[in-house]
């Protein structure tokens, strides 16, 4: 047996009315697969029509196509019981046909006219307007209406003319015209007004009589102004004081304007007339005459009226758009206001599932969002409304758009099987669920197989609604298993479960009715009936299921019909102490055999304690954390030591407000408390207390409230967008909404930036930005690199998880727009290659490698140190009596020398005033942070030698003070230790390194708190300083005036020499803690002094050295734009340079000195073999 494919299939195609279209399918399979077609899912009868014919092989041909020909056609080719399909669509295009011919027209001047056109057409054509061979273009007097009509409102005579309407699409182009004749106001108009011309204008064009004309109407006056319209109240003419069979017409144009148009009066005899559609804050001039029926009279003084000015609020977004993008998400577009008045802010774009009442908003900021997270195939309307200053404008009409269709999501309902015969079984089946079917089901495919064995699975496929179908050509007396799927356009959805029939061993009797069933059992309750029973004697006649009836004293009232294979069943919903009568009875597709009666009786209702019980009292709600209340009431019913002493219990129910359909929740308790746990953070619940006692219940208790406390939040800010501000290259605009769980009231969030993505987060950029603000502006960034950007969210409990990392280029030097994109998730093992960890060849290095490697190391560390050891001794040595007197006066635990001309430090020009001295507290972990450690620095100068330093900010973001905590820290290769705060909680006070066990804090004085609430963010500039400025500390010495400490720490990472100077962006916006910051320098190109191997992000400066003073930086307040704080990373020094440097710091070491440096040295080797040996 060869499969069943298909060698070719059709293409969707697209055909021209008259034209003629073959649809290929040709099929291969053994047997011969026969060929047959369907349109729209029913069957084409390609033998009765002359213009389908069914081609060898089993192409269709069309001739002459029509619109009705337009579908979805489908070749479906079958062989034995394997059949294929195959689908494609065809598309009739039509030219433009007139449905409504535009008519020629008689009017007179002032007087409004419609041209009406309505045509066809397949694409849907575009029509356009002409006037004597001029295009017309819509204005405030020429417009557009009904789709395709054209209204010319207030009749001038240069209006007369030829006009057109032309219509045009792919196919063709279609062309009708009509004339206006502009009359003068004493010509009639020849025949009956058409009605085309507006209902304001149709009045009195009878021909006129001679006689006397109505004077004027008198004291015309505006009784109602708005922004619109305009209400005209007059009196009578003189002539007529009774003008009970007057008319009036009222003229009325725009100041400034020669078009006139009319409104006239609705019936005889009325005296006031509303003036429509209007324009705000415009003058417009009014006259008005009479009517008699000899014709218009004398006209009224002109009357200048000027409506009311409208609150500029926008007007409708134009062009929304819709469209669906998967079967899950819908993108709407639109396009900014014609009428904005003024700078739009914002847009809220509004959405309605089909079928419900709940309308939904999202704010939006550009011109375009797409909704995901939708439903599958489902409908929804939109509309947008755009907001300024003033508040919300003028909405879009809806539109409607549904999402793409998908495969089912669900199984078909309710399988059953029904065994024929010996060789057939029918699978009997339901569709899916609405809201799981995705899509229109096309049809239905039916899997079975043996079930005494792994046999192969046979595939039939069932076309179109069928929700059966007929299995032939089994085994005898062998089970199958059968499991059904449903089609989509899209594909095949999930299947059943197996579902097993056994097929008979022979053909039973089906050429009667079942004989009687052999016994039948009754059982009575209160309201129900328990009946059984066992299946007729003789088995060889067909039984297809049983027929039960009852009723109160006669069995007919009901009936119910049970499978065959059932052997019981419950009889619901019965009156208690009844008297039924049941029958039963074996049926086949003969008929229904002979019954077998029974009678029973339903018991008797037990009538509950008529007495209610009372509701519980106090209930109260006690708010344990942020998931759980504690509820607690009091039982009047109980003695009043409240002891429980029955089977009573109490039922809890408790729900939230938001959204407003949520449901109850219970809980059974048997004491006088329940402790609910599993809420929602930050969320308002109402609690209630029920008791019941046996078959006796209370009603529900008053309620008590209870709002759980906040948490941290769960998830991160979504919708990260990040934008290039215009005309500010370097310049960019951080967007994003807020976290969907919350869990309190957000109350910051944290930008970091970097330009690696695979960079740890302590070495990321952070921009704080406080409140509930979703934009945040970050400048002086480079041109043409490459930045990435997460985003955390705070409120009163802590910091909430990152979002996704969003990457966006800032533009070229050119002006190019940099675009955002969001990152694959790399998963939280990824890690960056490292170069080195293959062969050259492409394969793992060798067990032997890898010992040797790890050999080399540890004695390459051995050597390392041990020359370290031997330079510190010999520079220490040289140390002079002066530094040793300060080295005595203070230990140094973690830190770096500065030497003279360091950092290339930025100097300002001009001179710098000394600051005035204050007196200033130390405590110990000032010093010791002030004065970091000498011996680390000698010990290690080699190796920071050949690294570079790049700074980090230890920035705390919380108003609590910080422990004053000073811990030294151990490493091999940092001299300086950057740790960047967890920002987790407001209550943390030391910050940590995620990779290091050693907490670090910072020390702060009273000063610093003051200005804790205020943020640094400038460019520094230190002034150059000597190196024995930065080598003195004592506990005795006093701050200069206005100068703030903290510390700033360094982590090294090796680079290559030649690459160019990095910059850190340290740009805090956040309510910081105030840190000794130079003061920013005035514009110009920065003078850098020679670089040194060491360069901590701020200098020290020397407590007693006043010639040299740093200013403090000025502290700015939030939402200032601040420039950059650049950090210069030093290349390594030159040899003169070190040898100067050695040269002024040699000395010779105390023995106890000595002792100690040598204890530091031995933890250095410690931690060396620790990490050797790991």
């Amino acid at each position: 047996m060869l499969y069943l494919v298909f060698l070719k299939q059709p293409p969707s195609l697209v055909r021209a009315v008259g034209q003629s279209v073959v649809l290929p399918c040709v099929a291969s399979g053994l047997p011969a697969p026969s060929i047959r077609w369907l349109k729209n899912e029913e069957a084409l009868d390609t033998d009765s029509s002359e213009r389908l014919v069914l081609l060898a092989g089993g192409s269709l041909e069309i001739s002459e196509v029509t619109q009705d020909d337009a579908g979805t056609y489908s070749c479906v080719a079958g062989s034995g019981n394997e059949t294929i399909e195959a689908q494609a669509e065809l598309t009739v295009q039509a030219p433009p046909e007139f449905l409504k011919r535009p008519a020629s027209l008689y009017a007179h001047e002032s007087m409004d006219i419609v041209f009406e056109c309505e045509v066809t057409g397949k694409p849907a054509p575009t029509v356009k307007w002409v006037k004597n061979g001029d295009v017309v273009i819509p204005s405030d007097y020429f417009k557009i209406v009904k789709e395709h009509n054209l209204q010319v409102l207030g009749l001038v005579k240069s209006d007369e003319g030829f006009y057109q309407c032309i219509a045009e699409n792919d196919v063709g182009n279609a062309q009708a015209g009509a004339q206006l004749v502009i009359l003068e106001h004493d010509v009639a108009i020849p025949t009956l007004p058409p009605t085309s011309l507006t209902s304001a204008t149709t009045d009195h064009l009878a021909p006129a009589t001679t006689g006397p004309l109505p004077s004027a109407p008198r004291d015309v006056v505006a009784s109602l102004v708005s922004t619109r319209f305009i209400k005209l109240t007059w009196r009578t003419p003189a002539s007529d004081p009774q003008g009970d069979s007057l008319t009036y017409s009222v003229f009325y144009t725009k100041e400034g304007t020669a078009r006139e148009r009319v409104e006239n009066t609705s019936r005889p005899g009325e005296m006031q007339v509303t003036i429509q559609n209007l324009m705000p804050a415009t003058v417009y001039i009014f006259r008005v005459t009479a009517q008699n029926r000899h014709g218009s009279g004398e006209s009224s003084a002109p009357l200048r009226v000027e409506t009311q000015p409208e609150v500029q609020l926008p007007g409708p977004a134009p062009n929304i758009r819709a469209y669906a993008t998967s079967p899950t998400s819908i993108t709407v577009t639109w396009e900014t206001p014609l009428s904005g008045n003024g700078e739009i802010q914002n847009y809220k774009l509004y959405y309605l599932e089909k079928g419900t009442d709940k309308e939904q908003d999202i704010d939006v900021s550009s011109h375009s969002y797409t909704l995901n997270g939708l439903k599958k195939h489902t409908e929804y309307t939109f509309r947008v409304v755009a907001y300024n200053k003033h508040g919300p404008g003028v909405s879009t009409q809806d539109v409607t758009v549904r999402t793409l269709s998908d495969v089912p999501s669900a199984a078909p309902q309710n399988l059953s099987l029904e065994v024929r015969n010996s060789k057939s079984i029918v699978v009997h089946w339901q569709p899916p669920p609405p809201a799981t079917q995705n899509g229109l089901i096309s049809g239905y495919k039916i899997r079975y197989r043996k079930a005494s064995r792994k046999s192969d699975v046979t595939e039939t496929l069932v076309v179109g609604t069928q929700l059966s179908q007929l299995i032939e050509g089994l085994d005898r007396g062998t089970e199958y298993n059968f499991r059904v799927a449903a089609l989509t356009i899209n594909g095949t959805g999930p299947a059943t479960d197996w579902l097993s029939a056994e097929t008979f061993e022979s053909d039973l009797d089906e050429t009667r009715v079942p004989e009687v069933p052999s016994s039948l059992h009754v059982r009575p309750l209160v309201t129900s009936i328990v009946v059984s029973w066992t299946p007729p004697e003789n088995q060889n006649i067909v039984v297809r299921g049983y027929a039960i009836g009852y009723g109160i004293g006669s069995p007919h009232a009901q009936t119910i019909k049970v499978d065959y294979k059932q052997r019981y069943y419950t009889i619901e919903n019965l009156d208690p102490s009844s008297h039924y009568v049941i029958t039963l009875k074996a049926f086949n597709h003969v008929g229904e055999g002979i019954p077998l009666y029974e009678s029973a009786v339903t018991r008797p209702h037990t009538v509950p304690d008529p007495t209610p019980m009372m509701p519980p009292v106090g209930v109260q709600a006690s708010i344990l954390s942020h998931d759980t209340v504690r509820v607690t009431w009091a039982d009047n019913s109980l003695p009043k030591h409240q002891k429980i002493t029955d089977s009573r219990y109490y039922t809890v129910r408790w729900k939230t407000n938001i959204p407003a359909n949520t449901k109850y929740k219970n809980a059974n308790a048997t004491t006088l408390s329940y402790l609910v746990t599993g809420l929602k953070p930050n969320t308002l619940y109402e609690f209630s207390v029920m008791v019941t006692k046996g078959r006796r219940s209370s009603t529900w208790s008053m309620t008590a409230h209870g709002t759980t406390f906040e948490l941290v939040p769960t998830s991160p800010p979504k919708d990260v967008t990040v934008v290039s501000k215009e005309g500010k290259p370097r310049t960019i605009i951080v967007n994003w909404q807020p976290p969907s769980e919350a869990n309190g009231k957000i109350t910051g969030y944290i930008i970091y930036y970097s330009t690696d993505v695979n960079a740890e987060i302590h070495d990321w950029v952070i921009e704080p930005v406080v409140g509930n603000r979703l934009t945040h502006q970050i400048q002086e960034l480079t041109l043409d690199t490459p930045y990435y950007f997460k985003i955390q969210a705070r409120n009163s409990k802590g910091m909430g998880p990152m979002s996704e990392a969003v990457q966006f280029r800032t533009p070229k030097a050119s002006g190019s727009a940099g675009k955002g994109s969001r990152l694959p998730d790399l998963g939280s093992d990824y890690k960056p290659p490292v170069s080195g960890s293959n062969s050259p060849h492409g394969s793992p290095t060798s067990p032997l490698d890898s010992s040797v490697l790890l050999v080399l190391i540890v004695s390459v560390g051995v050597v390392t140190v041990v020359a370290v050891v031997v330079v510190a001794v010999f520079c220490t040595r040289r140390t002079t009596s002066h530094q040793k007197k300060k080295r005595a006066a203070c230990k140094s635990v973690n830190g770096s020398h500065k030497y003279k001309g360091n950092a290339k430090d930025v100097k300002a020009p001009g001179p710098v005033d000394p600051p005035r001295k204050r007196p200033r507290a130390h405590t110990v972990a000032d010093l010791c942070v002030r004065c970091l450690g000498h011996e680390s620095e000698d010990s290690m100068s080699t190796l920071a030698g050949r690294r570079s330093m790049r700074p980090k900010m230890m920035m705390p973001f919380d108003s609590q003070p910080p422990q004053r905590n000073a811990h030294p820290i151990h490493s091999l290769d940092n001299p300086h230790i950057i740790s960047l705060s967890s920002l987790a909680s407001a209550a943390r006070s030391h910050l940590h390194h995620p990779g290091s066990p050693w907490p670090v804090a910072t020390s702060m004085s009273l000063s610093d708190r003051a200005n804790s609430t205020e943020s640094v963010r400038n460019t520094p500039s230190t002034d150059t300083m000597p190196a024995s400025s930065s080598q003195t500390c004592c506990a005795d010495h006093q701050d200069p005036e206005g100068a703030t400490s903290s510390s700033y720490l360094a982590s090294s990472q090796e680079e290559d020499s030649g690459q160019g100077l990095p910059t850190a962006h340290v740009r805090p916006s956040h309510p910081l803690k105030s840190f000794a910051v130079p003061a920013v320098p005035p514009p110009g190109p920065p003078t850098y002094d020679p670089a040194l191997p060491s360069t901590p992000l701020l200098s020290q400066q020397a407590l007693n050295h006043h010639l040299h003073a740093v200013k403090t930086a000025s502290i700015g307040t939030l939402g200032r734009s601040r420039p950059p704080m650049p950090v210069v990373v030093p290349s390594a020094p030159e040899v003169q340079e070190t040898t100067r440097m050695l040269e002024d710091s040699e000395s010779s070491y105390e023995p106890d000195e000595l002792t100690k440096e040598m204890a530091h040295l031995e933890g250095l080797m410690k931690d060396l073999n620790a990490i050797t040996t790991a």
